[in-house]
C-alpha cells in the first residue's frame, strides 16, 4: 500500500511540474488589435477565421429564415382532400 502511494507520489511530480514552463503573456498585443480605430468592427479583428466564421453563421441564418418561411407557407395552404 505504502509503495503505491510513493510511486503515485512521483508520477503526480512527474506529470505537474511547478513552474519550469513559462507561457508568453500575449494579452497587450491582443488588446492593442481589438482597440484600433481601424473601422473594421471588433468581432472581425481575429483575422480570416472570425470572417468565415461570421459569414457562415449570415449563410445559416438567412437560409434558416427563407426555409421556416416557406415551411410556414406550405403550411398555411393545406391540400385538398378528394
Amino acid at each position: 500500500m505504502l509503495r503505491n502511494l510513493l510511486a503515485l507520489r512521483q508520477i503526480a511530480k512527474r506529470t505537474m511540474p511547478a513552474s519550469h514552463r513559462q507561457f508568453e503573456n500575449k494579452v497587450p498585443e491582443k488588446q492593442k488589435l481589438f482597440q484600433e480605430d481601424d473601422g473594421i468592427p471588433v468581432h472581425l479583428k481575429g483575422g480570416m477565421a472570425d470572417a468565415l466564421l461570421y459569414r457562415a453563421t449570415m449563410i445559416l441564418t438567412v437560409g434558416g429564415t427563407a426555409y421556416a418561411m416557406y415551411e410556414l407557407a406550405v403550411a398555411s395552404f393545406p391540400k385538398k382532400q378528394d
